[in-house]
């Protein structure tokens, strides 16, 4: 008993289970940049079918909204496109979203209560706790109740619906085929991606708010379903719902060096801008919470607030895409500005407050452009709709915590390149605010309520970009195969306070590692009984060996002992065979040990020495 340098172990292993198995010395397991296999194909294939009926929902969703604010509003029965300022009714028009807003609580309290909210939040609640399945029934009645609200003047967008709306549909057409979670994950997001391309026709906007809000990973089996289903989506608009930037913008003005600076500026203030309002959301949430009736009610009492806002001012109802037109081209004076700016966020608000269904991404447009539209008035440069510009792209990095999104979502709702340095200086400038300020997003705070944690940081995965080498214990004790059972177990059963490990590598007389033994083995031995003349070599289950290597990564490792409930692995060379460490759980921990020494460890490297020489 004792170390053993250079003990030659000649053994093979399937790449999947590490499992001892008789033959030549197995290859490594593909390693590479990422994991992606020919499933990819497959996916990718089905995620062409998702972007189609997420575009198809997405056409579906606005002829509906468009149905009800004719019906609502006017009295007849059309879909086309209308708006609500132009409607007859005068103060009776405060009465037309309380009714919608009744529907829609009795759709949740009858229904399905999922329907609540903007949308997002359940997506991400579905991928990260539901295994991506949306029941069929919300794919049904999300995109109905949405219509209902937005149709009745509910001061909301049609993306989130739609993305749960797209969602749902690639779900429902996952559960349909046999596929893991991960899988339906991707089908689920590529749906979700396809109808907000459809809505606003940003596929580029739509991709990178699938990275930053919904996949919470960065890989081809993932990445690669959803750029298509976007394209699919983008290939598809043109046909239902028409070509071009959906808010077209050429206002990209004369710069002078210091202004970036300003726009980091006009940033900040909507970073600002972004906490109060999410504070402000969560907080009038936590009033309805306190009112003495059924959440069935909550959104009719907000329908009333929305009626009020909208009988002062019109233009703050519905989905407002009018509005930011309008924005973009500077056709609102400051004092209409400034009444949309508190008439929107205090409508908006309530509203989602309450419980009632809609999407947050046209609103919050709508609330930093008319920010925008204000700072435009004390710029030395620039136009309105250039501020107002800003202003939407900042308000959106900073409420959803998507700064890349943002940035590009702009640049293809106006199609105005030259504004991309101003939009991203003004996008990362928000986010810095929010991340600064506030510890959640206005989409993860509603998640953190229903006692889900989110950590929205990617970073490469400490266990793949370390080596085994790196962590194992070495020189290994092992125990002889030769050895009787008896002196194995007097090994095992030691005085109180000598110090033995929960179990050792069993070698042959060749050297070679044929098992791991444990203190529960030799305890079972002793309870069911041996013969004297037994050894470990005999006793040992020897095709129930799960082993390691020293060049692998330690997640490779950490999966194979967590697939098999092993505890101790002993590791070997791949060039030679030869048992040079060894891994326990424990072990483990050091990967993290060494994440938060990067992290914390400051010390400074390179000294400049500034004082002057001696001269003579």
């Amino acid at each position: 008993m004792g170390p053993i340098p250079g003990t030659e172990t000649t053994m093979t292993t399937t790449a999947s289970t590490g499992q001892r198995k008789p033959g030549a010395f197995a290859n490594a397991a593909r390693q590479g940049d990422f994991t992606a296999d020919p499933r990819l194909l497959i996916l990718s294939a089905m995620a062409l079918v998702a972007g189609a009926g997420g575009a198809a929902s997405a056409w579906l969703l606005l002829k509906m909204i468009a149905f009800f604010t004719n019906l609502a509003f006017f009295g007849r029965i059309s879909t086309a496109a209308v708006s609500i300022s132009g409607s007859p009714l005068g103060p009776y028009i405060i009465l037309v979203p309380v009714i919608g807003s009744l529907i829609v609580g009795l759709m949740a309290r009858f229904g399905s209560e999922k329907i609540r909210g903007h949308g997002i939040p359940e997506a991400i609640e579905a991928i990260l706790i539901g295994q991506s399945r949306i029941e069929p029934k919300v794919a049904a009645l999300k995109p109905l109740s949405s219509a209902i609200s937005i149709g009745t003047g509910g001061p909301f967008g049609a993306e989130g619906p739609i993305i749960m709306t797209g969602g749902a549909l690639g779900s429902l057409f996952a559960q349909l085929f046999n596929l893991s979670a991960a899988e339906r994950k991707t089908l689920l997001v590529a749906g979700a991606a396809a109808g907000m391309t459809a809505i606003f026709n940003t596929p580029i906007a739509a991709v990178l708010l699938a990275v930053e809000l919904l996949l919470f990973e960065w890989k081809p089996r993932s990445f690669i379903p959803v750029a298509a289903a976007a394209i699919v989506a983008a290939a598809i608009r043109p046909y239902i719902l028409g070509s071009g930037p959906l808010f077209p913008f050429s206002g990209d003005p004369a710069m002078p060096w210091w202004g970036l600076a300003l726009c980091a500026l006009a940033g900040l203030v909507a970073g600002l801008q972004s906490a109060l309002t999410t504070l402000c959301l969560y907080g009038v949430e936590d009033l309805f919470h306190k009112l003495p009736v059924h959440w069935m009610w909550w959104p009719a009492i907000g329908g009333l607030v929305v009626g009020v806002g909208g009988w002062l001012d019109p233009s703050a109802l519905g989905v407002g895409y009018d509005v930011i037109r309008a924005l973009l081209h500077g056709q609102l004076d400051a004092i209409a500005t400034s009444k949309l700016l508190v008439d929107k966020a205090v409508i908006w608000v309530v509203a989602l407050s309450s419980g009632t269904s809609g999407g947050v991404l046209a609103p919050l447009l709508i609330m930093g452009g008319a920010l925008g539209g204000i700072e435009a008035h004390v710029m030395p440069f620039g136009g309105p709709g250039f501020w107002a510009l800003l202003g939407m792209a900042a308000i959106l990095g900073g409420t959803m915590r998507a700064p890349l999104t943002s940035t590009l979502f702009a640049i293809e709702l106006t199609g105005d390149v030259h504004v991309f340095p101003a939009v991203l200086v003004a996008s990362v400038s928000a986010f810095a605010v929010t991340v600064l300020l506030m510890s959640r997003s206005i989409l993860t705070e509603r998640i953190a309520r229903r006692g889900l944690h989110i950590a929205r940081e990617y970073s490469v995965d400490p266990f793949e970009s370390t080596r085994v080498a790196d962590i194992m214990a070495r020189p290994v004790h092992t125990l002889a195969a030769s050895i009787p059972v008896p002196e194995a177990i007097a090994f095992f059963m030691v005085a109180e306070g000598t110090r033995r490990h929960k179990s050792y590598p069993v070698v042959d007389g060749q050297n070679h590692v044929i098992g791991m033994v444990s203190r529960s083995d030799v305890l079972r031995w002793s309870r069911d009984g041996f013969n004297e003349t037994d050894t470990l070599g005999h006793m040992l289950d020897k095709g129930s060996l799960v082993f390691g290597y020293d060049d692998e990564p330690v997640g490779a490792l950490a999966d194979r002992m967590a697939r098999t409930d092993v505890g101790r692995v002993p590791i070997l060379s791949r060039a030679t065979g030869t048992l040079v460490g060894l891994v326990a759980r424990r072990d483990l921990l050091r990967v993290r040990t060494r994440v938060i020494r990067e992290e914390r460890h400051r010390r400074r490297i390179l000294r400049l020495d500034i004082r002057a020489s001696d001269t003579d």
